[in-house]
């Protein structure tokens, strides 16, 4: 390969939450591991791989310039984008006035529910759902209703489309959030798929926002489908929401994108997120993403995905040849794991808070997955080298799943 996936960087001392984080954050973060191991960060959702070298240059050549002042976006940010979309998602007809900037996919979700909703209306989510989700609408007032997701008898998560149905009619909702692909699973949905759900949003008159953060990462043998690309209806209906921060690992300069054909809407959510005269683009921000989606970006990418696809597969096998009791539907994008862990914690008289304590005593720092919605469940990062992967997994199967009593 031509770019680095392969070397374990240090990253303490320098910002990192998943690694600096650990121990402090009580609820939240992983407790740090006991004597004798050291921590691989497998819980929030960013990369241990060094980025694309381009954003570091793109960074550095702007950073040079001796003036930071009150700027606009330059037009090669808008055609980035443009161009992005057309070739990784085969979308046609994207102009710059339909994009518009967010300081991050939450806040994106939380202006257009402002929007869309009164305080106290109710929202349609599917479950398992993301934290960021649970929180930011929550906490903004709004009532969650959660559709769950049902796994078929291939092991494939799929929408419940009759209980959708009967969600929508009963309850007078009137704006649903759609997370694709879907965290915390990794489903890809497939077109058929978001045109059945899509219908029933038209059916309700349920306005869309759709999180398509995760859409560059799909694994081998799956494709995104732009949530606006599978009618005229869809494309008029919904508020999609993209950035480069998790295809590139960049959360930590924010920024984000909405694309929203619909005028009336895309004026109402521009005023909503401009009125606080927070949801304002960083500099250095609109520098990394022009990086990051220059000729390098898109290879890197390429790159970046063969080897998550190989270590979905390894943590997969490995979980059905080796952890008796523990669950896995395969996914089919992101680079997260969802366990389910009840049957294992049934035959084992333990608690999910037990085993994942255990996990974490060896320096396993996974996720806990209740606050996702799965009652005995476990999420795990599976974005670092492949080495560090099979450490993780080889200290799960001799400590902590088949640990001798």
């Amino acid at each position: 390969m031509k770019y680095d996936f392969t070397t374990i960087m240090d990253r303490h001392g320098m910002d990192a939450m998943a690694v600096d984080g650990l121990g402090e954050m009580k609820g939240f973060a992983p407790s740090a591991p006991r004597e004798g191991f050291d921590a691989i960060p497998m819980w929030v959702a960013d990369m241990n791989f060094p980025t694309v070298p381009t954003i570091q240059e793109a960074i550095i050549e702007r950073v040079q310039h001796p003036a930071f002042g009150y700027f606009k976006p330059r037009e090669e940010y808008y055609q980035s984008i443009i161009l992005w979309q057309e070739r990784r998602n085969q979308v046609t007809g994207l102009t710059e006035e339909c994009i518009g900037y967010e300081n991050g996919v939450i806040g994106g979700v939380i202006s257009a529910a402002n929007v869309l909703c009164s305080k106290g209306d109710k929202i349609l989510l599917h479950s398992p759902t993301y934290i960021g989700f649970t929180f930011g609408l929550g906490g903004n007032g709004y009532q969650l209703v959660h559709s769950p997701l049902k796994i078929d008898d291939a092991g494939t998560w799929r929408m419940d489309f009759a209980d959708m149905e009967e969600k929508l009619r009963t309850q007078n909702i009137h704006c649903a959030v759609f997370c694709s692909p879907f965290n915390p699973v990794g489903r890809v949905w497939e077109r058929w798929e978001i045109e059945q759900a899509m219908e029933l949003f038209r059916k309700y008159d349920v306005y869309v926002i759709s999180d398509e953060i995760w859409s560059d990462l799909t694994l081998e043998g799956h494709t995104h489908i732009p949530t606006q690309s599978v009618s005229e209806d869809a494309r008029m209906r919904t508020v999609a929401l993209y950035a480069p921060s998790k295809t590139f690992n960049l959360a930590g300069l924010v920024g984000s994108y909405h694309i929203i054909y619909n005028k009336w809407l895309r004026d109402r959510i521009r005023k909503e997120s401009a009125n606080t005269h927070y949801n304002e683009m960083n500099v250095l921000s609109m520098h990394a993403l022009i990086g990051a989606y220059k000729e390098e970006g898109y290879q890197w990418l390429d790159e970046l995905k063969e080897v998550l696809t190989g270590n979905v597969n390894y943590a997969c096998d490995y979980i059905a040849q080796h952890f008796e009791g523990v669950q896995v539907c395969r996914p089919q994008g992101t680079y997260m794991l969802f366990l389910d862990c009840t049957e294992w914690c049934r035959t084992h008289g333990k608690t999910i808070r037990e085993l994942e304590q255990a996990c974490w005593d060896v320096g396993v720092a996974l996720q806990d997955g209740r606050m996702f919605h799965g009652p005995c469940h476990l999420r795990v990062n599976l974005a670092l080298p492949l080495s560090r992967v099979k450490e993780a997994f080889e200290r799960l199967d001799r400590y902590v799943f088949n640990r001798e009593q």
